[in-house]
């Protein structure tokens, strides 16, 4: 990115963290932290992470800003801000680099020491920082710091092991504003890897060209050591796997014992015994090696689909603390499939790879849900709904719900000046939700704020498990009612989130806002659950704001619900922990709290929404009868698309190609089993990507 487009880019910086400052309710430096944290868990610099500001100035000065320890596989996630409140981007030089890396070390050290841990406050920052350091040092493996600045690096650093800390490998990596700004403009939302295959092995590594399609797609087949496997995972960590298998392993993967017993024990047998890696790439460069043959010099956005679970397991077997079992990996070998394909249709393929390559492990449908129907019919409806006028307002504005990463950026990037204020005017971007957030507010309005508590990727993933076998047994519900209830839902919990930001109870003592917002909502739905009640959710759709009724209600429970995670059980120190577990929730749920109940008119009773809900439903599947006599109508026209489509993809049967035959002729007036073959085949052919006409259908503004 040039200079000019930085600058602007950094302009565009600044107007974010004001709009994330102020819809938060919180300061800059925190706004900062959100923004850039949110971007490295997407990138794979990091995984969700906890926000704890501790600091320390003087003599023995240390510094942390976020946390996770990921228990199962070791690895410990630091961050570190850097936050520069000039308006003009600033440089970082490696002297000021390494001072914040100084900082984290220090911290580390301070972590483990009983004294320090007994001297600081339980619900400090500084506490939540190091209990889990303290209490879970004989499990870390691996320290991966992150170091966050809005400043620019003068020179480019990749990641780097910086000797040991507590016996571990130390592991570093900055994220500047230059990266911050390349991995929000990638294509695909996610910075490439570029990795020297000659400088980290020693040599290029033999391969075996297997299979090409012209400026498509080449196939080379790999015997990768396990040293070099070890050392780029241990540099990159989970950045190195592709975005589903990414979210998979962070979610549930522990290292698998088998693979560690072989490393042990047979490490020569390694090759034969294990499946290998499926693997791809944007591009490579060759080399011929001395005795013959072609050799892979570098790869360029190298990202591992399938073979995560046996990547992270050869790091952790030659682990430095393991010195009584710890394998011989110059003795290991595994194979890789290295499928390299053309940049321009990466995010077309290797989301199918990834899926076609995982069909016989454990990831399930959920793993992918990104790529999922629902967000393009989330996407349809956002896009054509408008929701009524605030009080005040002389015409409606519509809610953007962003399928993927960096839509509405983009969107308003686009155009002329004049263009990009009509989009704001119709998407205010207070009215963006994503696919994180969908799943926080669903997640909470089903009474789990335990879940919600375990962060946004772990929140998704059991949201998407959910949400898809509810798509799959009927597609129906996902409609325009279900649309405004998700609407309501972040009315609701972005208000309770500013009120409880702004109380003078919780300046006094902040922290775990994430956690109180969503334990208070979702211990009034439980309330009134008990009651045969619910908040009437389209109340909140057509006033577009929280009542005054529901808004005093929470502000009053809020409080009473901190209390309650705070006081957590001798054994569980940290909170944000205490948090995570159903236990958790038990105690909240089944809690006594005193609010002024003046909810009565706002509220509608279950069986009451119930009818509604399935009013809607019924409407939909009318709609969408509607939607095929549309199709019908419009294949009188032409059928040769929907026929080659089908024909290429394999949809196409029998009964659906005698129902199109009939189409062809001019013959509208199919028989049953014609009918539902031929609608069978359009719904496979909607979800394989074929866009069939609606006619609910309007233009789409974005």
């Amino acid at each position: 990115m040039s200079g000019p487009d930085l600058d602007e880019a950094y302009d565009r910086f600044w107007d974010d963290l004001l709009f994330e400052a102020e819809a938060s309710a919180e300061p800059q430096a925190a706004a900062f932290f959100r923004l850039y944290s949110r971007i490295a868990a997407d990138n794979g610099d990091c995984i969700d992470l906890t926000y704890t500001p501790a600091r320390n100035e003087g003599r023995g000065a240390y510094q942390v800003d976020g946390i996770t320890l990921e228990r199962d596989r070791g690895d410990l996630f630091l961050a570190i801000s850097d936050f520069r409140s000039s308006r003009k981007l600033e440089t970082l030089n490696a002297a000021q680099i390494d001072a914040l890396f100084e900082r984290i070390r220090r911290f580390c050290h301070l972590a483990v020491q009983p004294t320090f841990i007994n001297a600081v406050d339980e619900t400090s920052p500084a506490f939540q920082a190091a209990w889990p350091i303290f209490d879970g040092r004989s499990q870390i493996k691996r320290i991966r710091v992150v170091a966050f600045s809005n400043a620019r690096l003068s020179t480019r650093r990749k990641p780097e092991m910086t000797g040991e800390v507590l016996g571990v490998p130390f592991v570093c990596s900055v994220l500047d504003f230059a990266r911050y700004a390349g991995i929000l403009s990638a294509k695909g939302g996610a910075e490439p890897i570029e990795i020297d295959v000659t400088a980290v092995n020693g040599a290029p590594l033999p391969c075996l060209p297997a299979h090409s399609i012209d400026g498509e797609q080449a196939s080379y087949l790999v015997a990768v050591p396990g040293t070099f496997l070890a050392e780029i995972y241990g540099l990159y960590g989970a950045k190195l796997l592709e975005q589903n298998v990414r979210t998979f392993l962070q979610a549930r993967t522990k290292v698998n014992a088998g693979i560690i017993r072989t490393l042990e024990n047979a490490p020569e047998m390694f090759f034969a015994y294990n499946n290998g890696l499926t693997a791809t790439a944007a591009g490579i460069t060759t080399a011929s090696l001395p005795g013959g043959g072609l050799g892979i010099a570098s790869i360029e956005n190298l990202q591992i689909v399938n073979g995560g679970q046996t990547t992270a397991s050869i790091l952790y077997a030659s682990d430095s603390q393991r010195k009584d079992r710890k394998a011989d990996l110059s003795r290991v070998y595994v194979q890789m499939k290295l499928s390299v394909v053309n940049p321009d249709r990466l995010d077309q393929v290797v989301p199918l790879i990834s899926r076609y390559a995982n069909t016989q492990n454990k990831i399930s449908e959920a793993d992918f849900f990104s790529s999922h129907p629902i967000h393009l019919v989330l996407e349809r409806i956002s896009r054509n709904l408008s929701a009524p006028p605030k009080a005040g307002s002389l015409s409606g504005s519509k809610w953007f719900y962003e399928r993927a990463r960096g839509q509405y950026r983009d969107r308003l990037a686009n155009g002329s000046q004049a263009e990009r204020k009509r989009f704001e005017l119709e998407f205010p971007r207070e009215q963006l939700i994503d696919k994180t957030e969908l799943a926080k507010f669903e997640v909470t309005f089903e009474c789990r704020p335990h879940i919600v508590s375990r962060l946004a990727q772990k929140c998704f993933l059991d949201y998407a498990g959910r949400i898809g076998k509810a798509w799959g047994a009927s597609e129906a519900q996902f409609n325009e009612h279900w649309f405004r209830t998700v609407v309501a839902e972040a009315i609701v919990f972005r208000t309770v989130d500013r009120l409880v930001a702004r109380a003078d109870w919780y300046q006094q003592d902040r922290g775990f806002k994430l956690q109180i917002v969503t334990y208070a909502i979702a211990w009034l739905i439980h309330h009134l659950q008990i009651r045969g009640q619910e908040i009437d959710l389209d109340v909140i759709w057509q006033r577009q704001e929280l009542p005054a009724e529901i808004a005093d209600a929470l502000a009053q429970i809020a409080p009473q619900v901190a209390c309650t995670i705070k006081d957590a059980p001798p054994q569980m120190k940290n909170v944000g922990e205490y948090c995570k577990q159903q236990a958790c929730w038990a105690v909240v749920a089944a809690s006594h709290y005193v609010f002024d109940d003046q909810l009565e008119s706002v509220l509608i009773d279950h069986l009451e929404s119930e009818q509604l809900r399935k009013a809607a439903l019924e409407a939909q599947k009318v709609d969408q009868e509607i939607d095929f006599d549309r199709v019908l109508a419009t294949m009188l026209a032409d059928t040769e698309p929907y026929l080659s489509f089908a024909r290429g993809h394999g949809l196409l049967t029998p009964k659906s190609e005698a129902a199109i035959k009939r189409l062809t002729r001019g013959d509208i007036r199919l028989p049953t089993s014609e009918r539902n073959a031929l609608k069978y085949m359009l719904e496979k052919m909607a979800k394989a990507g074929f866009a069939l006409p609606r006619a609910s259908d309007q233009q789409p503004s974005s």
